[in-house]
């Protein structure tokens, strides 16, 4: 299709500048032809490629994203506005969300530092998650498609090649081999199983590595047995292209490129977890890793991938991550009782043990005038020592072989908003925490604060009342 020439009309659309044009698609700003029609945000138009010599994939991209796009909603993908009829002249005109791609820090001279590289992972895998939450998987995540609002958070674009559980895999159904840009597609997509989230999250890990190294960790192969390698092979370690990289970073970037998909982080709020608090990232030998797997370990798995073809396409389901939640927890500090204690560790015991996988966050608010008034000996650091180290002492008798924990010291004078902050930054999906969260003295004053939690969180909560006398604990034991 020729290229729309601007002051051209379509649909009660006025054509403005061409702003891309891709093998894909042609990108117009766009307006209303009616100035009364506002809709209080810039728009582009998307017009898919459709010459003689281009794919099939390019009109059944465009059938997906139009179907997708239409129902997703949320901060972390543009808002639609219209869609035009394939039989006459396809087309998607939504919002233009301003900022620079992730390409932008890619073109830079010098490699973005540890703690950038961590800042534009997080935001991009709070945006899957959104995604996930939604039962869409994006399947082509990559830094073109990967927008970065001038907040901070990450806007993804591009659904062309997306899977959703309600609507059908028109990709899987009419084109069945390996759907996906060479550089970036997970193993799993190159054996046709697509709708698995922790694709993306394997997509995100190749973003990482390139971020952080200037190198992507496949190449781009443009043969299927160049794309099957990344179902054995693992890349070299960042850390052996660039040694001042931390070991905690490199521990996140090879846990999202495992070949094995149960071997990554089992959502993308735990991987954006990890990245917004490397203080809590429990280095392996992965992390501390500065030479290649050996070949021993790579014939091994490429015996057992040998016999993995194309499967039938199983839906991302919202189960998926409803069963790994980040599940945050609310331990008072100062006048509160050891029945009460004791009662916040029994329900998060049961809560974990519903849901293996899941990760502790125990989370504390001290007030600002604690530091000053009872510590002022001290230094802020050893304050924060001191309460991290009664969270871990309150969390030892807890079995949490197959959990990932840690222990957050957040200060502020208002114990509700801090707890909500938390939980909304951290994609917190259960917060269990006291009825009463200061204590038995203190409840006449305090006891609006889980009612606010319970009333503003954006998750369950889970409000727990002591059910047991202290006197009587020991029987428990």
């Amino acid at each position: 299709m020729k290229l729309l020439e601007p002051g051209a009309t379509l649909d009660g659309f006025v054509i403005e500048a061409c702003l891309h044009a891709g093998g894909m698609a042609h990108i117009y700003s766009v307006h209303y032809a009616d100035g009364s029609r506002n809709p209080g945000f810039a728009m582009v138009m998307k017009i898919p490629r459709m010459t003689a010599g281009d794919g099939a994939e390019n009109i059944v991209s465009f059938e997906v994203e139009q179907q997708i796009l239409q129902v997703l909603s949320g901060p972390h993908v543009p808002r639609f506005v219209a869609a035009g009829d394939l039989a006459r002249t396809p087309y998607l005109v939504m919002e233009y969300v301003p900022g620079p791609t992730l390409q932008h820090w890619l073109d830079q001279p010098e490699r973005a530092p540890a703690a950038t590289v961590a800042r534009l992972g997080a935001a991009t895998a709070r945006a899957a998650h959104s995604l996930h939450q939604q039962n869409v998987c994006h399947l082509d995540l990559k830094p073109a498609n990967v927008l970065i609002r001038a907040d901070g958070s990450a806007v993804l674009l591009d659904f062309g090649l997306s899977c959703h559980a309600q609507q059908p895999d028109l990709l899987a159904e009419e084109l069945r081999p390996a759907i996906g840009s060479p550089a970036w597609i997970a193993p799993e997509q190159v054996v046709g199983v697509r709708g698995d989230p922790r694709s993306d999250i394997f997509a995100i890990g190749v973003i990482l590595y390139e971020l952080a190294t200037g190198e992507l960790p496949f190449g781009a192969p443009q043969t299927a047995g160049g794309l099957r390698q990344r179902l054995w092979m693992d890349p070299p370690p960042p850390r052996q292209l660039r040694p001042d990289l931390p070991e905690w970073l490199q521990e996140v970037i090879l846990r999202c490129l495992e070949p094995e998909a149960a071997r990554r982080y089992p959502s993308a709020a735990h991987l954006a977890f990890d990245l917004r608090h490397p203080e809590q990232v429990d280095i392996t030998e992965r992390g501390r890793r500065t030479r290649g797997t050996g070949f021993g370990t790579h014939f091994r798995r490429w015996i057992k991938a040998a016999g993995m073809h194309y499967q039938p396409s199983p839906l991302p389901a919202q189960q998926q991550i409803d069963e790994v939640p980040i599940l945050m927890v609310a331990v008072p500090n100062r006048d509160v009782s050891d029945a009460t204690l004791y009662s916040l560790r029994q329900a998060v015991s049961r809560s974990l043990g519903l849901r293996p996988g899941a990760r502790l966050a125990c989370v504390t608010v001290i007030a600002p005038g604690q530091t000053s008034a009872t510590d002022s000996a001290r230094s802020e650091t050893a304050v924060h020592r001191r309460y991290l180290a009664q969270l871990r002492q309150w969390v030892q008798p807890l079995d949490l072989a197959s959990h990932q924990v840690s222990c957050h010291v957040l200060e502020s004078g208002d114990v509700a908003q801090a707890l909500l902050r938390y939980a909304q930054g951290n994609a917190v999906s259960v917060i269990v925490m006291g009825a009463a969260t200061h204590g038995l003295q203190m409840q006449h004053l305090v006891a609006t604060v889980p009612i606010k939690v319970a009333m503003q969180a954006p998750c369950t909560v889970i409000l727990v009342k002591q059910t047991l006398p202290f006197e009587h604990l020991h029987q428990a034991d």
